[in-house]
């Protein structure tokens, strides 16, 4: 080969090489200013639980303002009092989805476990959603607050003092009606607060729950901040429940939170708290969370859909 067709040939080949490089170094920068949303490509969810039952009394307004600050789901802690396709149809006029519904295990009837199966799967597929999440175990037969006592206290000792069989029965329960909703076309899942980590025995009931309930049938919607008022790290129980975490509570908690087992908090808007949600989040990627929903407890510092709409605003400026 002639040296003039050599040394063109080289140079074209350094400068195809330069080319790519150039390439890839403009993707991996594009990939750098992607936010964490972004880069997962799902969208921030709302817990609507956040605006309070004051939410249900003009849905359509309340689904604007949500729609409004950027939230494209949203999660119901019920149905507002209202009828499953009326629900539906204020969602739908402002552009939000129905991804899951928290379902109490308690109860006879209506929109409950104890409904029938089929009437309950038709009531969350009509929503448009596929999830339905048990909000909290049902309460030991015992329960009854004594004198002088909160009710959180009292939730908290009750169940610190069940003993491992209810936590064997609350597991068995979820089982049982999770076979009975999942060829209906509905996943069932479990919300933990913080008074599944109370010791019972050796164990606690969490452990029980995970160990005891079957992954095809029952999946965790994992709250961050009651996993950290229980005293836990929560990228690392992110880790060490991989492939059971399907959906998150994106909460967070405010300095001075302390931990307990007894259902008590001290909030904070998202960002604006101790939590590490940089770590957070990638872990619960990596673990299976699909579905992210921001959710506050009481009492706000500010107007609740301020605070949904500061949590909305850090969330969607996060690189992690």
């Amino acid at each position: 080969m002639p040296p003039e067709i050599s040394r063109r040939a080289l140079l074209g080949a350094f400068a195809a090489t330069g080319a790519i490089a150039m390439t890839q170094g403009t993707a991996m920068a594009a990939a750098a200013r992607r936010t964490f949303f972004q880069r997962v490509g799902l969208p921030i969810g709302l817990q609507t639980y956040t605006l309070g039952e004051e939410a249900g009394k003009d849905l359509d307004a309340t689904f604007a303002q949500v729609a409004a600050i950027g939230y494209r789901t949203i999660e119901l802690p019920n149905l507002y009092g209202r009828k499953p396709g009326e629900v539906r149809v204020a969602a739908d006029r402002a552009g939000l989805t129905i991804g899951s519904v928290h379902v109490p295990a308690q109860g006879t009837g209506g929109f409950s476990l104890g409904a029938p199966a089929a009437e309950l799967a038709e009531a969350v597929t009509t929503l448009g959603a596929r999830r339905a999440v048990v909000p909290i175990a049902p309460f030991p037969p015992d329960f009854r607050p004594q004198p002088g006592e909160t009710m959180q206290a009292a939730i908290g000792r009750t169940f610190a003092t069940a003993g491992a069989d209810h936590w064997r029965r609350v597991a068995a329960t979820l089982n049982e009606h999770g076979a009975a909703l999942k060829p209906l076309g509905v996943a069932l899942g479990y919300h933990n607060h913080n008074v599944e980590f109370a010791p019972v025995g050796a164990t606690t009931g969490w452990e029980i729950l995970v160990r005891e309930t079957d992954p095809a049938l029952i999946h965790f919607e994992v709250d961050i901040g009651w996993i950290a008022t229980a005293g836990l790290d929560p990228a690392q129980f992110l880790r060490r429940h991989r492939g059971r975490v399907a959906q998150l509570h994106v909460k967070d908690v405010a300095a001075g939170n302390t931990t307990n087992f007894a259902l008590s908090m001290k909030p904070a808007e998202v960002g604006s708290g101790t939590l590490d949600w940089a770590k957070i989040l990638p872990a619960a990627y990596a673990a299976g969370v699909r579905h992210f929903y921001v959710e506050q407890e009481p009492p706000f510092a500010i107007p609740r859909i301020e605070a949904a709409r500061k949590s909305y605003d850090f969330l969607s400026r996060l690189h992690a």
